[in-house]
């Protein structure tokens, strides 16, 4: 009897289990609903912004290089930060692996190249796991919500725009989990800093250059000096709220497949209490039959 109450046990916890996953992927495709609207709604604002950058550099292609937002101009990269965007919890699968996965390919690839790299990461676990690497990381955010503001990511675009004025760095790489729907995610390295047109890093959806010569007001420098840093921060912000997006898909997903592990689970316990039930049930029957001979 003692073989069939470890399996009541294990199959009991195993319903525990299975009521917790449960929970988790409901609460995880709850969340995955309010991500995807605001990654809807968020993007035709930043795809506008950087056609309005777009269409003013086009008119102003051929002035001189003092026009141009510091953000705008490229120089020789010999320092390159590299943004990772990682969750701030588990449970979701191979969600953050990827991510790390593509980060390092990316880190390996500049050191080679002769640059020097600052890591920035966003979230806990990949601030846990550059400290577990004992690799030194240049800032840690780990105070961003599950579900990022904007107002959380405009510190970190502010932050990066001065270093790269500054000239502390030469590019910046953004590491991330871009959303292209919901059967697909994948970790991408994209190249943010310098800003470039749509059409320079060969974007599908980028239009044809302005012909006509507007006239502006204000004047040119002006508006790239409010536009540029605000195309920065809304093209960071776009990267957290895809990568808040692909999470919670990772962790329905991630979820989903425990619980029917668990309900597998249960079944496969609850044959094996049946069986050594039943087992024990024939091995009292033989023992009391073998008594009731026994004093014939």
């Amino acid at each position: 009897m003692a073989k069939a109450r470890e399996i009541q046990k294990r199959r009991k916890a195993v319903r525990n289990i299975h009521k917790i996953t449960k929970v988790m992927q409901m609460i995880a495709t709850s969340r995955f609903q309010k991500s995807l609207k605001r990654a809807k709604a968020t993007r035709p604002y930043a795809e506008k912004l950087h056609s309005l950058v777009d269409g003013m550099l086009d008119v102003v292609k051929n002035a001189s290089d003092e026009l141009l937002h510091p953000l705008l101009r490229a120089r020789d990269a010999k320092r390159t930060a590299v943004l990772i965007v990682t969750s701030n919890r588990g449970l979701a699968g191979g969600y953050n692996s990827n991510i790390l996965r593509t980060a390092n390919s990316a880190i390996r690839e500049l050191e080679q190249a002769g640059q020097e790299v600052d890591i920035y990461v966003a979230g806990k676990k990949g601030a846990a796991y550059f400290r577990f690497a004992r690799r030194q990381v240049a800032k840690s955010y780990v105070g961003i919500s599950d579900n990022p503001r904007f107002e959380e990511i405009v510190p970190i675009a502010d932050e990066i725009t001065e270093a790269y004025t500054a000239g502390r760095i030469d590019a910046l790489k953004l590491v991330y989990m871009k959303f292209h729907s919901v059967g697909r995610q994948k970790p991408i390295a994209l190249d943010v800093l310098p800003l470039r047109r749509k059409a320079d890093a060969g974007s599908e959806s980028a239009r044809p250059a302005v012909k006509a010569s507007p006239d502006f007001a204000p004047d040119p420098g002006e508006l790239l000096a409010d536009l540029v840093p605000a195309l920065l921060q809304v093209s960071i912000f776009q990267a957290f709220v895809d990568a808040a997006v692909s999470e919670q898909i990772a962790r329905m997903v991630a979820m989903s497949a425990a619980t029917e592990n668990a309900e597998s689970m249960t079944r496969l316990l609850t044959r094996e209490y049946n069986r050594a039930r039943q087992t024990q049930i024939t091995s009292e029957l033989s023992e009391l039959m073998g008594g009731v001979e026994a004093l014939k």
